[in-house]
């Protein structure tokens, strides 16, 4: 039974509670994650009444690109679960600290296109605990609901780096092998080129509240072993996105996996391609070509997508 709250939490405070665990002896406090073990069943959480603000809206698109709409870019109910995920992570029985923990994959399913005007339930839940080469990985699964219908949903995996399992089969985006999604070949041609400035991460942070070390500056990357801060993954999901906006149907499944992390500044390509309904994209290094995000877009079938909603944009 997921746990109601009568507001949105607080980040900066979850962001404390989250490093606590970095400071030797702090996670045998009750309230402090880092205790180990495996991640308890009990802290699901749900938030009801929530409605978007236009200026936040409009600021995050404009940070990411997308044309500014009436209805919220797809990537923005992410935004809005943010607070609902860093509450889980940083319940006093999570078995590790939330600073750190890289975003590895991602799927959105939009169900029909969300209006910024329209009130929203939001649910989110962890998943257990799976082996990973590279350490443990674990999913934060969101729900929103509008009229007591789910109209987005995501799975967001994310990596505890550490002593992993050589011989770990990494599971897919929900929880099974992968299959069918290979990565759009590497000689595909780019259709547009993006500089990125060293201080993307502090302004992502500044609409989306992801303010985790690694994002905002050299000298708190570098304590959690970057050699930099790394731009958002959910930035650079966005990004593509709007990339190739115009060609998403209102109802769609779209799911990345993050490479190499996107080390700033950087001058980054971004490659598409169709393959029937599907679309293929990448983002790779513009000089080097090595990869930072492979992706895929889906349409569903759904209602929304055989009766177009006519998004109407901003002026």
């Amino acid at each position: 039974m997921a746990r109601t709250l009568d507001s949105s939490p607080s980040i900066l405070p979850l962001y404390a509670r989250a490093a606590l665990p970095m400071i030797p002896g702090a996670s045998l406090l009750p309230f402090v994650p880092g205790g180990g073990g495996e991640i308890p069943e009990n802290i699901d959480l749900e938030l009801p009444g929530v409605t978007a603000k236009a200026v936040d809206v409009a600021a995050y698109a404009k940070v990411c690109s997308f044309t500014l709409r009436d209805t919220l870019p797809p990537t923005y109910p992410h935004m809005l679960a943010f607070p609902l995920h860093m509450a889980v992570m940083s319940d006093g029985s999570f078995p590790f600290g939330a600073v750190g923990l890289v975003h590895v994959e991602n799927s959105i399913s939009q169900k029909r296109p969300i209006g910024i005007d329209e009130e929203m339930t939001i649910r989110v839940r962890p998943t257990k605990l799976q082996p990973h080469p590279k350490g443990k990985t674990f999913s934060l699964e969101t729900e929103v609901l509008v009229d007591g219908e789910v109209a987005w949903e995501s799975v967001s995996t994310m990596l505890r780096r550490g002593k992993g399992d050589p011989d770990a089969v990494v599971p897919g985006m929900r929880g099974e092998m992968r299959s069918g999604f290979e990565s759009l070949p590497a000689d595909a041609p780019a259709s547009a080129e993006w500089k990125l400035p060293g201080d993307l991460g502090r302004r992502y942070a500044g609409v989306s509240g992801d303010r985790n070390p690694i994002h905002m500056h050299s000298l708190t990357a570098k304590p959690l072993g970057f050699p930099g801060a790394i731009a958002h993954g959910m930035w650079t999901k966005a990004r593509a996105l709007a990339q190739i906006e115009s060609k998403l149907p209102d109802a769609f499944e779209v799911e990345v996996r993050f490479r190499k992390p996107i080390l700033l500044p950087a001058r980054v390509e971004f490659a598409s391609a169709s393959e029937g309904e599907e679309i293929l994209f990448a983002v790779r290094n513009a000089k080097k070509g090595t990869p930072h995000l492979d992706g895929r877009v889906q349409p569903l079938k759904t209602k929304a997508n055989t009766a177009k909603t006519g998004r109407k944009k901003t002026k």
